[in-house]
């Protein structure tokens, strides 16, 4: 039978948008960087759109460190030091009975990957600025807190559990027959960040999530987005940031990418995972958009031990191929990558953070600029446009724009900027690139045909004719006048 479907598939939705980062170089953490950000996201407003109702945006969201302190005060449980647990923003259903239901699967999950459940708590949220259309399918917020068992846990190895915990809790309830299991969605669930994000117009950030009001709250660094969907119906888990990007452009081979993402799933194995890899895919949920897309494959990417910048090199190459001007050893790089991963190509600017690092990697033509201005101060600021934050003149350091195909990044770490040929350079060191492409990649030039006496066979031309499907009216009325008169068919 047939699904019943309109003519509407999420899976061509592109976003153009704005979208914008701030972050301290010291590592000072303030409510002013929060104040700061949500000052970009007013500013980025007219890149967004509103819906009908005129209040509901197509999505809006920021992305700060995790308040520790804010935390400890806010949270009737415990909590151990930072980067031994991990948090996040749950999107679940309005109905109670299908949001126990929810709540159960992923606790089991969580548990069956040897992880302790320190407590929910639930998000104070202002439903009163939401517009009718939000309100439809406004999600019920809690906050899920997660720790180690095992305190000697490696913190790599705890994402890792955390990871399969989320992605088997989703398989299994978006399998399930809840009328509301699309509501159960996790923003994040990181030792790092936090996502505050959903319907929302970029004024009404803070007046809908009551803890951004808090000057407790305090971060440093800050990733923002005001969404515009083109061809899209906006909904609550498609509003950006997402877990590890948000991105303001196209993918224009998205069909292609997902294809080969998908091909990839049946030979893909894992150590770290055992048994669990096959209930973790597909990794690409279907019905989500490009940038959504996009975010899980970084996701993926990640749990195989990448470092952040070096997933976004794999996904978003520069021109490499004929370009003189680039070392050998990036251009290794970028050609054994291109065997183990398709570029995303697309005019697209791609800001990025996982804690660790912030920054933002451009579309190799150029197509969706960035501006950034850094303070004496010490505050890096970047936008799709510039002027989104006020600055006094005598207070800037210098401007600067993210050029085609390159890299701004902030390492968060070590408190400095780290320009586009360090940091790809370093990257490509790391393993013989070049040695391994010559000593496997195959040219389809260097394979030689065979070489030998051409046999010529009787064949039965009614039996050819009847396996390639000619019948008698092909012949008498197409393949004869052609050969008799030169007719074209």
């Amino acid at each position: 039978m047939l699904k019943k479907q309109g003519l509407y598939l999420p899976e061509f939705e592109h976003d153009n948008c704005g979208a914008g980062f701030i972050c301290s170089l010291t590592g000072k953490r303030s409510n002013d960087i929060i104040h700061k950000a949500l000052e970009i996201l007013v500013k980025l407003e007219h890149r967004g759109a509103v819906s009908s109702d005129g209040v509901t945006g197509d999505g809006a969201g920021i992305l700060i460190d995790i308040p520790h302190k804010f935390f400890k005060i806010f949270c009737e449980f415990d909590l151990p030091e930072v980067g031994e647990y991990a948090v996040s923003n749950v999107f679940l259903p309005r109905k109670e009975n299908q949001r126990t239901y929810c709540i159960e699967v992923f606790e089991e999950e969580i548990k069956k990957q040897g992880l302790q459940i320190l407590g929910w708590r639930d998000v104070p949220v202002n439903s009163d600025v939401l517009g009718e259309i939000a309100k439809e399918t406004e999600p019920f917020v809690k906050q899920l807190f997660i720790s180690k068992l095992d305190s000697k846990q490696s913190e790599f190895d705890f994402n890792l559990k955390l990871f399969a915990a989320r992605k088997i809790a989703e398989h299994t309830i978006y399998g399930s027959k809840l009328s509301e299991s699309k509501f159960f969605y996790l923003p994040s669930l990181s030792t790092k960040i936090i996502i505050f994000k959903g319907l929302l117009k970029p004024e009404h950030i803070n007046e809908y999530y009551l803890d951004l009001f808090n000057s407790a709250l305090d971060t440093r660094l800050a990733l923002v987005h005001q969404r515009f969907s083109t061809n899209t119906f906006p909904t609550w888990d498609l509003a950006q940031p997402f877990r590890y990007i948000c991105h303001n452009g196209e993918i224009n081979t998205l069909r292609g990418n997902v294809s080969r993402m998908f091909s990839r799933e049946e030979i893909i194995k894992s150590d770290a995972f055992g048994e669990d890899i096959k209930k973790i895919i597909p990794t690409i949920l279907k019905g989500k958009s490009d940038s959504a897309t996009l975010d899980m494959v970084v996701e993926l990417l990640l749990m195989t031990g990448r470092s952040l910048p070096e997933v976004m090199m794999m996904l978003v190459p520069e021109a490499w191929e004929k370009n003189p001007d680039m070392s050998d050893s990036k251009k290794a790089f970028y050609e054994y990558n291109s065997c183990q991963m398709e570029p995303w190509d697309g005019p697209a600017s791609i800001p990025f953070t996982d804690g660790n690092f912030i920054g933002a990697v451009l579309d190799r033509n150029g197509l969706r600029p960035s501006r950034y201005t850094v303070t004496k101060d010490g505050n890096v600021i970047m936008s799709s446009e510039t002027g989104v934050v006020e600055i006094k003149p005598d207070e800037v350091e210098f401007h600067g724009r993210l050029e085609p195909g390159k890299m701004f990044l902030v390492d968060m770490n070590e408190g400095r900027i780290i320009n586009d040929e360090e940091i790809k350079e370093k990257i490509a060191a790391k393993q013989p690139y070049r040695q391994w492409l010559d000593e496997n990649l195959i040219q389809l030039k260097d394979i030689s045909a065979k070489k030998g006496p051409i046999i010529h066979k009787e064949v039965d031309l009614n039996k050819r004719e009847v396996a390639f499907g000619y019948t008698k009216e092909d012949i008498n009325t197409i393949i004869r006048p052609m050969a008799q008169l030169g007719k074209e068919p």
